[in-house]
């Protein structure tokens, strides 16, 4: 099967040593492996999109900078919304009232960074419902049966995962997350998924939504996070760490690579030809500024 990866940010805010760190891994696997490198700007969250506006660019910039390219168009989830509508009709799905306040108190062990939703409105009567949609709106959640699903991920290996009833539609309208990577994911024939290790958790959830919309899951590789002196992962308040901040492509190209086990590399070019032959390279970093 080819091998297609994507690199799907969120233009809310620019990219950190840790977002073009997992870029470059992304960019080098794909490469190694003869594939495609796609672009997906995961834009559903317009309030936040508009409050950062020039974001998505300063982003494509900075990627270039580093010698990145992509195969084919930028795609905007945005644009694609009536995909994520189709699939929400073909699930189980069952409406929710829970604020999340009453999910952290109803359930019982923590799930994927959150409480695990227990299943609260599954069975409410149609009398219940009706009652409690004069109270607020209703989200839409998936109902998994109580499933669990394994991944293989190239770093962590066999992962398996409790899939809870996890939104796909949100109180306001607006598709989640988990739905809407999905679904793309699907739409653009990706096979391979290349991202930051805090997200592995949501891996198992994920591949089986895809399997339950007909598809293969992708497989993973989850890369180890670049975190700062105190161990926490890597953010804007710890100072100068974007590639803005930075001023030097050239040096945190170097930086990157180097982190990477290849050597501090002048080009994306010699860090390809210095990539494992078995692409293992996925070990997390500290950046000391």
């Amino acid at each position: 099967m080819p091998h297609t990866d994507r690199y799907a940010p969120s233009p809310t805010a620019d990219l950190h040593l840790g977002n073009l760190r997992t870029a470059v891994a992304g960019w080098l696997l794909a490469r190694q492996a003869g594939g495609e490198w796609l672009m997906r700007i995961e834009d559903l969250d317009r309030d936040r999109v508009r409050a950062a506006a020039g974001t998505e660019q300063r982003q494509l910039d900075d990627l270039r900078a580093l010698g990145l390219d992509w195969d084919g168009p930028v795609v905007r989830q945005s644009e694609r919304l009536s995909l994520c509508a189709d699939a929400v009709e073909s699930l189980p799905t069952y409406e929710c009232y829970c604020t999340r306040r009453e999910i952290a108190e109803a359930a019982s062990a923590p799930h994927d960074g959150h409480r695990a939703y227990p299943g609260t409105c599954r069975s409410l009567t149609e009398a219940e419902r009706e009652r409690k949609r004069a109270e607020r709106p209703a989200a839409i959640r998936v109902d998994s049966a109580g499933a669990t699903f394994t991944v293989d991920d190239a770093h962590a290996g066999v992962v398996a995962g409790l899939v809870d009833d996890f939104v796909l539609v949100r109180g306001d309208g607006q598709f989640a997350y988990n739905l809407a990577v999905v679904v793309d994911d699907i739409a653009m024939g990706v096979t391979h998924i290349t991202r930051g290790a805090d997200l592995l958790s949501s891996a198992p959830r994920q591949a089986w939504l895809t399997a339950q919309l007909g598809a293969t899951p992708a497989t993973y590789a989850h890369i180890g996070l670049v975190v700062n002196r105190d161990g926490q992962r890597l953010a804007k308040r710890d100072g100068a760490v974007t590639l803005r901040d930075l001023g030097d492509p050239a040096a945190v190209l170097a930086w990157i690579t180097d982190s990477l086990g290849l050597g501090p590399c002048s080009s994306l070019d010699e860090a390809l030809a210095a990539m494992p032959g078995d692409g293992r390279f996925f070990d997390g970093v500290t950046w000391r500024g």
